[in-house]
């Protein structure tokens, strides 16, 4: 408590006295380098250590690496001024509040814009001396034609325009500045890039030619161009990450980022993907027509449409694979992962919401029928064996949608593993080899696939939304809560139905 007490001193009086910053910064090592001494010998663990479920998962047990910005781990220091004292920039503190903020920069380039026309932008946390960057794509589905855009103004403005934009957001999940949130990338360079173009990233057409803008391709393009004054040219690792739409933002851009950021002269920059629930399928879904309305396309037409209005640019490996009118399965992650050169690590449950409700599955509104119920079960067994080839993948066998900005990111296991000690993993095999990841060993796997074949089987799983108790949802509350036929599924497995 004393010690606590002398450091918070130590930097109000250099804020009031105006003291520079390189003797604060000798001021606060020097009492850091005192209270690790007192430590080692008291032999404290570091609070990642202690963090339930890191140390055993393994995730901050090995040694720093060259990727890694900072070396070592300070001992333990009273609230935020922790995170401040891990930076090698000790120069003044800003507002402690302020540790977690993503700050809003809008692109300076005006003439790549929103749906509406106003101007596009990018959250951005700095840590001064970083060399790892992670750079997320917002989700969002899409609009694909003019009634679905109008429909989607009216009532997801955010999603068009940066007119009602906050000029500061928390970044959540792996995009936290809190070590134990996010043992990884926590002292990385974070960047939210907010989802107002509706083309799945994949637009290049400007407003002028309609009436709205689909520019989500030149958005990534934009920032990545804004980010260069800001250090990313010296970057080791930069992170292409999204979730739903952003995820298959990632897909379709991945090259794109890599092959300019070579064009800026980037030193010795690598090139990842992470990819989160954005790895649909084109599942064949009996329906009662094609398109249930004149603003509720079926996903492969919606996209198919869409394609031509956003005048979307496709990565030139995968489209060269199809005749113009196929391009369009250039979204679909299992038929574009081939042509892609840089890593991807791909995140994706396998029972995934959306995907149903792409294909007019409403899971606890009613009874499902015996034909849902088989494309349920279909839709895990082909997003398995989909996913069969990658060679980093997480993926659980729950009913949800979207993970790594969650909280509670850290929580799900496949085979005993967590998704942030497969990343780990994963990320440990590139560094040893430059042409891809290698086979994973069995002491830290990162191709990890659920084989049980039921919704919600994996113990981890969160409780379904909605659940009264609040608690983890188990298997059986879960067929309840779909209500199949009971009678038949005890049969097969073979259970009394009373049980």
């Amino acid at each position: 408590m004393q010690r606590g007490f002398i450091l918070r001193q130590l930097v109000e009086e250099a804020f009031t006295m105006k003291i520079p910053g390189a003797l604060l910064a000798l001021l606060l090592l020097g009492e850091a380098a005192s209270q690790s001494k007192r430590q080692s010998k008291a032999n404290v663990k570091t609070p990642a250590q202690s963090q339930k479920g890191l140390h055993a998962a393994g995730e901050l047990a090995q040694p720093a690496t060259e990727e890694d910005t900072f070396v070592g781990v300070l001992p333990p220091v009273p609230d935020a001024l922790a995170l401040q004292l891990r930076s090698p920039s000790l120069a003044p503190l800003p507002a402690l509040k302020a540790l977690n903020n993503m700050k809003l920069f809008f692109l300076r380039n005006s003439g790549v814009t929103c749906n509406d026309g106003t101007a596009a932008g990018y959250y951005l946390r700095e840590t001064r001396g970083s060399k790892r960057w992670i750079i997320f794509l917002e989700g969002g589905w899409c609009c694909y034609n003019k009634e679905t855009c109008d429909t989607r103004y009216k009532n997801i403005r955010r999603l068009m325009s940066s007119s009602d934009w906050p000029q500061t957001k928390k970044g959540t999940g792996i995009l936290s500045a809190q070590m134990e949130e996010s043992p990884r990338w926590w002292n990385a360079n974070a960047v939210f890039v907010p989802y107002c173009s509706s083309d799945i990233w994949s637009g290049t057409l400007p407003k002028s030619q309609q009436d709205y803008a689909f520019m989500g391709s030149l958005i990534i393009q934009e920032v990545i161009k804004d980010l260069v004054p800001k250090g990313i040219k010296h970057a080791k690792v930069v992170l292409l990450a999204g979730a739903s739409a952003g995820g298959t933002g990632v897909l379709l851009n991945l090259e794109r980022v890599a092959a300019l950021l070579e064009e800026l002269e980037a030193e010795a920059v690598q090139v990842r993907g992470l990819v989160d629930s954005g790895w649909f399928l084109d599942i064949n879904h009996p329906r009662q027509s094609d398109y249930l309305d004149a603003t509720s396309y079926a996903p492969t037409d919606a996209i198919k449409k869409g394609l031509r209005m956003w005048n979307g640019i496709l990565p030139e490996k995968c489209r060269q694979q199809f005749k113009r009118a196929d391009e369009w399965q250039c979204f679909l992650g299992y038929r574009l992962f081939s042509s892609l050169k840089s890593p991807v690590f791909v995140v994706q449950w396998l029972f995934d919401e959306e995907q149903m409700k792409l294909e007019s599955i409403h899971l606890g509104s009613q009874s499902l029928a015996e034909n849902q119920w088989n494309h349920i079960q279909n839709l895990g067994r082909e997003l398995r064996n989909s996913l069969r080839d990658v060679p980093a993948v997480f993926a659980p066998a729950c009913l949800s949608h979207t993970l790594i900005t969650k909280s509670y990111w850290m929580e799900f296991q496949v085979k005993g593993v967590s998704l942030a000690r497969a990343l780990q993993c994963w990320e440990r095999s590139l560094q040893e080899s430059n042409k891809g990841p290698k086979v994973p060993p069995r002491s830290c796997p990162f191709h990890l696939i659920d084989s049980c074949p039921w919704p919600h089987c994996n113990p981890t799983c969160s409780a379904l939304p909605g659940h009264p108790t609040g608690l983890e949802g188990s298997f059986m509350q879960t067929l309840l809560r779909l209500r199949p036929d009971v009678p038949r599924k005890a049969q097969e497995f073979r259970a009394d139905p009373s049980q």
